[in-house]
């Protein structure tokens, strides 16, 4: 199954020369958001975008793209998310690394079969964080480590939790 991943999402503009600020989404902006990379984009209508330049500003990521040479232009993009298919994604030789997209959507279980809730999105702030939906009440955030998440069956749609104390 082919998945649109959204690897960075387009924010206000940067200078006069249409850079635009850039909020990463993912774990390896260098190889997504390569100079020169063509970049497929949700709407589809405002790409694919051309990387033409790229570089860092304190802790934020500046692009440009061809075509976009004014504040103008790079403020028509603001909310544009820039995406690639999950084909381009190799899978990871990692038995215990897994790539956003198949994590969300997956069940959230204990250990003793209870269903938690369902994973909606994956955060990465110091550490990987899954957000679990939980009906009803507010979202989870936990904390993707082997000893509170000890069990990924992607085969079978979900994972396993055994959640602290108080966690939930």
């Amino acid at each position: 199954m082919h998945v649109q991943l959204v690897v960075g999402r387009i924010g206000r503009p940067h200078g006069v020369r249409g850079e635009v600020t850039v909020e990463v989404r993912t774990d390896d902006p260098e190889l997504r958001l390569a100079v020169g990379a063509s970049v497929e984009t949700d709407p589809a209508d405002r790409g694919p975008l051309v990387i033409e330049s790229r570089r860092w500003h304190k802790s934020m990521l500046l692009l440009a793209f061809a075509g976009v040479t004014d504040r103008g232009a790079a403020d028509e993009l603001r909310g544009t998310m820039l995406v690639i298919d999950s084909a381009q994604v190799a899978p990871s030789d990692d038995p215990d690394e897994f790539h956003d997209h198949q994590l969300i959507g997956l069940t959230v279980e204990t250990g003793s079969g209870e269903v938690v809730g369902e994973v909606t999105d994956v955060l990465h702030h110091g550490q990987d964080l899954l957000v679990v939906r939980r009906g009803g009440q507010d979202d989870a955030l936990i904390p993707f480590v082997k000893p509170l998440v000890p069990e990924v069956d992607l085969e079978g749609g979900r994972l396993v939790v055994t959640p602290p104390e108080g966690l939930l």
